[in-house]
């Protein structure tokens, strides 16, 4: 045999050794797949019991938005304070519960679980910003029912803005711990390239085949707890994963979440579209955030004197669980400053 004989035959056995060692890799990886499907479906409780998120009293409301909307709700005297939770797979009210047992008995205070979340209906529908936004709306307007001093987390920050744009008469202030979409650049860019294909993406996501085992892998406490650990500087408070997990349990958890991670939730260009022509006074808290940043934000408080910002160091994303005083002397200051302006 010809030295040249002796490599072509080398390279076609190499050539067979890696497609049947591709071949193997993908047979498993169906079977691991197959597995997790039947999984999902048989062995998974999705209709976990889920509590209270606070011990405020819970009411509910019929929203023409979103449907049944559940909210918490302590009675005070004073102007209203309304926490509304971040979008993630496991939201709830609970993510606001610091805030809410803080200023109980100092102000009225509510906590609205967002549709599809925490006791609130998870119907099956098309979610979009307007949807949310609407909501908060309806919720404003008809529970609370005068002007409100509004603490919205992550991606609701951008739902909060849009109210305060379309239904300024609803807010008297607006806080943002941690908001989303004050990117700029090239993470603003690839934020709204994302926005564009998150049809198509949900399309994928939601095949019935696969959409509610794909959602399970997302829920699994494993899970949770890594996602949660990006947003605290210390360790994760286990209450928060407990209930974050029996919080995705639930018939219907993962409609909303599906369209979140599909990117169809976010506004394109959050600070031109949004932050720059809200006229309420308005506050971000922030420091660092394992999933956005905020090289925006200086910027907009050049062009927007009615926005302010305050520093929490060190946190990451959730400021009010691990450094709570610092977290409601920022808001009480800037509240005050209301006051006397």
């Amino acid at each position: 045999m010809s030295r040249k004989m002796f490599f072509r035959k080398q390279r076609r056995r190499a050539a067979w050794g890696l497609l049947r060692g591709f071949g193997w890799v993908v047979r498993n990886a169906a079977l691991a797949g197959g597995t997790w499907i039947v999984y999902s479906r048989l062995a998974i409780d999705h209709k976990a019991a889920l509590g209270p998120a606070v011990a405020g009293t819970r009411r509910e409301m019929d929203s023409q938005a979103a449907g049944r909307l559940s909210y918490y709700y302590e009675a005070a005297e004073g102007r209203p304070l309304v926490l509304v939770h971040s979008i993630n797979a496991a939201a709830s009210a609970y993510e606001m519960k610091p805030l809410f047992e803080h200023y109980r008995g100092r102000r009225p205070v509510y906590a609205l679980d967002l549709p599809g979340y925490g006791l609130s209906n998870h119907n099956r529908r098309e979610y979009t910003p307007e949807v949310f936004a609407g909501a908060i709306s309806e919720f404003l307007e008809t529970q609370v029912q005068q002007p409100a001093d509004v603490v919205a987390l992550s991606l609701s920050a951008e739902f909060a803005a849009r109210v305060a744009l379309e239904r300024p008469d609803l807010i008297h202030s607006l806080a943002l711990i941690s908001p989303s979409g004050m990117t700029t650049g090239g993470s603003a860019s690839r934020r709204a390239g994302q926005a564009g294909a998150s049809q198509r993406l949900h399309e994928v996501f939601t095949a019935p085949l696969w959409g509610q085992a794909l959602f399970d892998l997302i829920a699994t406490r494993a899970s949770i707890r890594y996602f949660l650990q990006r947003s605290f500087v210390g360790p994760v408070p286990e209450e928060l994963v407990d209930y974050d997990y029996l919080n995705s349990h639930q018939p219907g958890a993962e409609i909303v979440p599906l369209y979140f991670i599909s990117g169809g939730l976010f506004t394109r260009n959050a600070i031109e579209t949004l932050y720059t022509k809200v006229s309420a006074p308005a506050l971000v808290i922030y420091d660092q955030d394992g999933f956005t940043s905020f090289e925006g934000l200086a910027g907009l408080m050049e062009v927007c004197p009615n926005w302010r910002a305050q520093r929490i160091i060190p946190s990451k994303g959730l400021p009010h669980f691990e450094r709570l005083e610092e977290t409601a002397k920022a808001l009480d200051e800037f509240w005050a400053r209301q006051i006397l302006t």
